[in-house]
C-alpha cells in the first residue's frame, strides 16, 4: 500500500520465519492460497462491489479507496488469493484431510463489507470462507471469533441478519472502525473493552461472554479471525495484551470446537503491525491451533 504503510509485506514474512524458527512448520503441511472465483466472492458481497474492485486495479502506481487504502497492480490477485485461502482451508478442514488451518494471508478483511472496501481490507476473507461452509458444504451453525483490536464491522454487516452464523468479538472502544458497541442482536456477542484494559479484562470478557455463547450454539465449525494488533508493543491500539493471552484464546476455542466439532478450527490473519510482536504472537495462537503446546 506504499511505502511506511503499516499493512506491509513483511507482516507474511515475520510470521513465516517466526514458525521455522519455532519449528512449527514442522507439524504444518503448507498450501498455495487459490485464486477466490467471483461466484465464491458474491456469497459474502454483492457482485457490484466484486466487479468494481475488479475494474479499480491500476495497472500501474497506487489507487486509493479511502485515505488509508490503496490498491497497486498486485493487490487485486493478493486479495483473491487471500479469500481463496479460506475456500481452501474450509474444504481441507471439512473433508478431514487437515484438523486446523491458519492462512498466513493479507490484504486482511474484517472490515470489508458486503459492498465497500475499507480499513485496509477489499473481500471479506473469513466471511468468503464461511458462506462457503454454510452454502456448499450445508452446515447449520457457524462460530465466527474475532479478537483483533478494532471492531469487525464488515463481518457484522454480512451477517448480522444469518441465524447460521455466531459473531462473538472483542475490541478496544473507541477505535476505528467506531462501531460495534451497538451491535447487540441475537447472534453477536460484542464486547468493546477500555483502552489498556490489559489480559484479565480480556480474559474476563472470553469467559463471561464468549464462551457460554459459544456453548449454547454448538457451532459446527470455528473461524477465528485473528487480530494481533492490541498487543501492548502495536500501537495501532491499546489493549495492552501479550502473546499468553492469544495462546489462552486459543485454547478457550480449541476448548470448545473439541467439544462440538471435532476440534475443526480455521484461522486466518487479520491485523498486527508491529512485526516482532506480530510474530511472536501468531507462533503463540498457532502453536495451540495445531496441538504443539
Amino acid at each position: 500500500m506504499g511505502a511506511g504503510h503499516p499493512e506491509s509485506p513483511e507482516r507474511l514474512s515475520a510470521i513465516h520465519d517466526r514458525l521455522l524458527i519455532a519449528g512449527l512448520l514442522d507439524y504444518m503441511a503448507p498450501y498455495d492460497a487459490p485464486l477466490a472465483t467471483q461466484a465464491q466472492l458474491a456469497r459474502a458481497h454483492t457482485m457490484s462491489h466484486v466487479r468494481e474492485l475488479i475494474a479499480m486495479a491500476p495497472a500501474e502506481g497506487l489507487r486509493f479507496v479511502d485515505p488509508d487504502t490503496r490498491m497497486n497492480p498486485h493487490t487485486l490477485q493478493a486479495a483473491l488469493r487471500a479469500a481463496g485461502a479460506a475456500v481452501l482451508a474450509t474444504d481441507l478442514v471439512l473433508a478431514g484431510e487437515a484438523p486446523t488451518a491458519f492462512c498466513n494471508v493479507r490484504p486482511p478483511g474484517h472490515h470489508a463489507t458486503r459492498d465497500a472496501a475499507m480499513g485496509f481490507c477489499f473481500f471479506n476473507n473469513v466471511a468468503v470462507g464461511i458462506r462457503h461452509a454454510l452454502d456448499v458444504h450445508g452446515l447449520k451453525r457457524v462460530a465466527r471469533i474475532d479478537f483483533d483490536v478494532h471492531h469487525g464491522n464488515g463481518s457484522a454487516d454480512i451477517f448480522r441478519d444469518d441465524g447460521r452464523v455466531l459473531m462473538c468479538s472483542i475490541f478496544e472502544k473507541g477505535l476505528y472502525p467506531f462501531a460495534g458497541e451497538d451491535d447487540d442482536g441475537p447472534r453477536m456477542v460484542n464486547i468493546g473493552l477500555p483502552s489498556r484494559s490489559g489480559g484479565d479484562a480480556f480474559r474476563a470478557a472470553v469467559t463471561h461472554h464468549w464462551l457460554p455463547a459459544l456453548e449454547a450454539f454448538a457451532p459446527q465449525l470455528v473461524y477465528v479471525s485473528a487480530g494481533f494488533d492490541g498487543h501492548r508493543e502495536d500501537d495501532m491500539g491499546n489493549l495492552g495484551l501479550v502473546e499468553n493471552d492469544y495462546a489462552w484464546v486459543t485454547r478457550k476455542l480449541m476448548d470448545v470446537a473439541l467439544r462440538h466439532c471435532g476440534g475443526r478450527v480455521i484461522s486466518s490473519l487479520e491485523g498486527g503491525y508491529a512485526l516482532s510482536a506480530l510474530a511472536r504472537s501468531a507462533a503463540a495462537h498457532v502453536k495451540v491451533l495445531i496441538g504443539a503446546d
